[in-house]
């Protein structure tokens, strides 16, 4: 018992150490989103998807308990790219350095082959990590090594233009979530509270949080988990995830 209620213990006070009103809630074009910042230069922002064993973590909850193990608390999650019926990357996969999925150029089917499509990344530099999105053929001609990178797509905003196949009279709504970097290096996170058009989610990330680079990550599976808000949705399987951790105290 007096393990149990020092754990506890160091929970709540990791939960208050790590509140720090990242995420908030913020209305665009009458829909309600939520919206998460942070600064890869100080914040852990790491992306996951195998377990210790070589199995997909499919879920928040698997995640943060295999990271407990490490004395690693979740602050945020998301989920971070589309994946195929084993949950593996349908396209560019790195982390810890390591290519996992080769990067994925073709044209085909659905949302992830309506290119232009893209690439996040997080890549080491002497100010600790820099984070970027990258419309993905202008990746591969970068020569960018970064330590972790997911591919998404379709791209949302590209070099401050929307994708020129996001209609503003479409008719397709859904549950949306992206991520796109700002001209002074934040990672802006955000995912919508209803169905909207994927017009009018571009153009949260470039006219609402000044991102000149945003990405789609994916639609009806979109899916957070923000313990501070007593929130971890569950309903989808999960491929990879983009998760921002902290070390436990003690």
């Amino acid at each position: 018992m007096t393990r149990l209620l020092a754990m506890l213990s160091l929970l709540v006070c990791a939960s208050s150490a790590f509140a720090d009103e990242a995420c908030r809630k913020l209305q665009h074009l009458g829909d309600s989103y939520i919206v998460c910042t942070f600064d890869p230069a100080v914040d852990g922002i790491r992306l996951y998807e195998y377990d210790r064993t070589g199995k997909p973590y499919g879920s928040f909850r698997a995640l943060e308990n295999d990271l407990r193990n490490d004395r690693t608390y979740v602050r945020f999650a998301m989920n971070g790219g589309m994946y195929q019926e084993d949950q593996s990357p349908v396209g560019l996969y790195i982390e810890n350095g390591k290519q996992l999925k080769a990067i994925n150029t073709n044209t085909g089917w659905g949302n992830f082959h309506l290119l232009p499509n893209g690439v996040f990344y997080l890549l080491p530099s002497d100010k600790g990590m820099v984070a970027g999105v990258m419309e993905s053929k202008a990746f591969v001609a970068s020569g960018i090594k970064p330590f972790y990178a997911t591919q998404s797509g379709p791209m949302l905003v590209i070099d401050g233009r929307l994708h020129p196949s996001l209609l503003v009279d479409s008719t397709s709504f859904k549950t949306r979530n992206g991520v796109g970097v700002t001209a002074d290096n934040k990672v802006i996170f955000a995912i919508s509270e209803g169905a909207v058009r994927f017009h009018d989610f571009a153009t949260l990330f470039r006219d609402e949080l000044g991102c000149a680079n945003a990405l789609f990550l994916d639609g009806s599976i979109s899916s957070l988990d923000m313990p501070e808000w007593q929130q971890r949705d569950g309903l989808f399987p999960l491929g990879p995830i983009i998760a921002v951790t902290e070390l436990l105290p003690g």
